[in-house]
């Protein structure tokens, strides 16, 4: 490794404090298998110096500190490139959901005031369209293939020098989350989070030895930080999926001996409705640390998930936003259904509606406590930021309870969020879509039930006068969300209401609707 004195032997707390900190691993050990996927593999040493090239490349373009990256792009070792890069050339990285529809994508792009984007040549046609609607993004790089206007990701990377930077400014990631608005909005910290160092502490690493598998995609959260970021800075390789199944995880965590992961409530649906003999066909028995959050498991499920396993399952509360709370396996089967205590110097409340805090016991609103370094805001939405706080606290609208031991209970959520399938999903931009058909006078999207996925989305539709209902129109409704959103969002079916339920100024109670699918499934159990 190259670079005057000071860079090249710094120790790993120091590293992470410039975004330098796979650099260290690369110098210790440069062949470790530091990424390991379908679609390349990538050593420490590799990665590291594909990380350095493409942060002169981008300099060279006329980017620097501050300024943002859009990366469009599937599971493969160039994601991990270009997030290493933006994080030691002091810029801000935005991974975009190559699910949505290509004003979608736009839309996110623009907004993140992106100057530079690349894109997998997988989403080569939505990429195209999306530059032309963004030409502030002038830097365009293609990987893995052409991309219609752009440059080879890959010559970009032959003309630089790989050798570390001799100035290197920790960058960061910003990542958007969806709003009740119905627009997506970016989870922006004017001073990055200084990645913590002793990431090998709570998931017990044992660089050399250990190997995580990514599961889920990682434009989110939750895989970028879990199952990217923290074992590459702690020195340990990761497996990516491209595309999850449940027999295929089994397959992998076999194959690849693997240690660590994260999943969602739907994985293990998933993988405990595989037939017994296919559940026991894999030796599992390297895994160490499974990880799950984004959505609330049901008690029975997780209780089989242990069962199966053993005591290696570990669950958090949290979102983009910020952290909350934390329980071992061990402290769940004393207190099932909760999902822990409060993180270390993290403040978590039970506040009523006035804001007030709520005494032990009391269902009310959970408030997190914003970190004092790295605070979140909306990027370019300073309302949103201010709605969003209530003094040094903000809340994701999620109900709960302490119990006498300061263990967290979730009782409910917001009527406006649907999460299907560990992903965030808010109704308005769906209603806004069904309302542009002329058939419907009036929409209400809810979350209804679904023992795979947790909820899915349903859409109430009013209908205009003289409009009769009927499956047709249903299949209509649908096909027409799905041309113009992710179809993630798009609901699943259309029920009909001819008189939708609304307050004295015409505001729909979306939460009665919910209530009327929540109530049925009630009654059932």
């Amino acid at each position: 490794m190259g670079g005057p004195p000071g860079t090249t032997t710094l120790d790993r707390e120091a590293a992470a404090k410039l975004g330098m900190g796979i650099a260290v691993t690369a110098r210790e050990a440069p062949e470790r298998c530091a990424i390991r996927s379908p679609a390349g593999d990538r050593s420490f040493s590799e990665l590291n110096r594909n990380a350095n090239r493409l942060a002169r490349a981008l300099r060279v373009r006329g980017l620097g500190a501050g300024d943002a990256i859009a990366l469009l792009s599937s599971n493969r070792p160039e994601f991990a490139e270009v997030y290493a890069a933006a994080l030691r050339a002091g810029m801000r990285l935005t991974c975009v959901n190559w699910h949505l529809q290509p004003d979608e994508i736009a839309y996110i792009v623009d907004n993140c005031e992106a100057r530079t984007f690349i894109a997998d040549a997988r989403f080569g046609t939505a990429a195209a369209e999306v530059a032309r609607a963004c030409p502030a993004a002038t830097t365009r790089l293609a990987l893995a293939g052409d991309v219609d206007g752009f440059e080879s990701y890959d010559a970009a990377l032959e003309g630089s020098r790989a050798e570390d930077l001799e100035d290197p400014v920790l960058g960061g990631a910003m990542l958007y989350t969806s709003g009740t608005t119905g627009r997506p909005k970016g989870v922006f910290r004017r001073t990055p989070p200084r990645p913590n160092p002793d990431v090998r502490r709570r998931p017990g690493f044992r660089p050399g030895e250990d190997t995580c598998l990514c599961t889920g995609p990682l434009y989110h959260a939750a895989p970028l930080g879990i199952n990217l970021a923290r074992p590459l800075l702690a020195g340990v390789g990761v497996v990516l999926m491209d595309g999850w199944d449940a027999e295929a995880t089994l397959r992998l965590i076999e194959r690849e001996r693997v240690t660590h992961t994260h999943m969602v409530a739907t994985m293990f649906s998933r993988l405990l409705a595989l037939p017994e003999n296919i559940r026991h066909k894999y030796d599992l028995s390297s895994l160490r640390y499974l990880v799950h959050g984004a959505a609330p498991t049901p008690v029975h499920v997780k209780k089989a998930m242990l069962d199966w396993l053993g005591p290696v399952i570990y669950e958090y509360y949290a979102a983009t936003e910020g952290s909350g709370t934390y329980i071992t396996p061990e402290e769940w089967l004393q207190k099932p259904g909760s999902v822990g205590r409060p993180n270390p110097g993290q403040g978590v409340e039970i506040r009523d509606d006035d804001g007030r805090p709520l005494p032990t016991g009391e269902v009310g609103t959970i408030y997190l406590k914003a970190p004092e370094v790295g605070r979140f805001e909306y990027f370019n939405d300073p309302e949103q930021t201010a709605a969003s706080y209530r003094g040094d606290f903000f809340t994701l609208g999620d109900q709960g309870r302490f119990d006498g031991d300061g263990y967290l209970f979730l009782t409910g959520r917001t009527s406006e969020l649907i999460i299907s399938g560990g992903v965030n999903i808010y109704p308005a931009e769906i209603d806004a879509v069904l309302l542009m058909h002329p058939a419907v006078a009036d929409a209400a999207t809810v979350g209804a039930p679904n023992d795979d996925w947790g909820e899915e989305v349903v859409a109430i539709v009013q209908l205009e006068d003289r409009i009769e209902a009927s499956p047709a129109l249903a299949d209509e409704l649908i096909q027409f969300c799905r041309e113009r959103l992710a179809h993630y969002k798009c609901p699943r079916r259309v029920d009909w209401d001819p008189e939708l339920p609304r307050s004295a100024a015409g505001k729909i109670y979306r939460r009665v609707v919910r209530d009327r699918y929540w109530a049925d499934r009630d009654r059932r159990i």
